[in-house]
């Protein structure tokens, strides 16, 4: 293979990094760098002897932090709320020391364009207990009830809630205003935990499986029976609501 066929490198030294940051930012220097690492604006993984690398992720995050001091002029204190905000997929705050924001495309869909799209690509979200009541339109109470019926839960390990937990609030909140409760939705959790079953069984040769392709090929049919399912079922219902009349 010749030099110029040669794949690029995941990740740039540091060096590397300033080289590709002059241009855009010519009083950025390797202290400079270091300075925001040892601040926590930025997190480079490290070599086993211990040098820098810094992947596509941490150079935008470099780059974020440049413009905001340079254009914004942000303190770096409010630059790290804002980085924090974009790390759970909100918007940061719009004045310094406001709340950061649900983005209005999520809340308006409850994170979920489309059933077809959702299952795709489900929203990684980190919500704090308020945000998600904000965003979903619920009060505590509803919130509390929907997790006692395991309609939703927080996300593994943190106290945090993620997109899927935002669909599922959103659209109990909708189903509220025709006077629905959490425990008149029990058997969705039921039917929902039955679909999940079949979509193992699929998957499970796949599973055992090593290798990547094996695992990518698994996560594909994992998107494509997740939005087969939600038309299945948005079909049979509207089938049997047509046979009783009311379709």
């Amino acid at each position: 293979m010749s030099a110029s066929a040669a794949p690029a490198r995941a990740y740039l030294s540091i060096g590397e990094v300033l080289a590709k940051l002059r241009p855009e930012f010519p009083d950025v220097t390797i202290s400079k760098i270091r300075f925001l690492e040892a601040e926590g604006l930025v997190e480079p993984a490290r070599t086993s002897s211990g040098y820098r690398k810094f992947g596509p992720d941490e150079i935008e995050r470099l780059r974020y932090v440049l413009s905001a001091q340079r254009d914004r002029y942000l303190p770096l204190r409010v630059i790290k709320e804002h980085l924090d905000a974009l790390d759970r997929g909100l918007e940061p705050p719009g004045e310094p020391g406001g709340p950061p924001r649900v983005p209005m495309s999520i809340v308006a869909t409850g994170g979920m364009p489309d059933a077809e799209a959702f299952a795709r690509e489900p929203a990684d979200l980190r919500l704090s207990r308020g945000e998600l009541l904000e965003a979903a339109g619920l009060d505590g109470e509803q919130l509390t009830q929907l997790e006692s019926y395991g309609l939703l839960t927080r996300r593994p390990g943190s106290a945090h809630y993620d997109g899927n937990a935002l669909a599922v609030a959103k659209a109990v909140a909708e189903m509220g205003t025709f006077g629905l409760e959490a425990r008149h939705l029990r058997s969705f959790k039921s039917a929902a935990d039955r679909e999940v079953g079949l979509v193992e069984q699929v998957i499970a040769p796949l599973q055992q499986q090593r290798g990547t392709e094996a695992q990518a090929r698994a996560d594909e049919i994992v998107r494509e029976l997740s939005a087969l399912s939600v038309r299945l079922h948005a079909a049979l219902v509207r089938a049997a609501l047509g046979r009783a009349g009311r379709g």
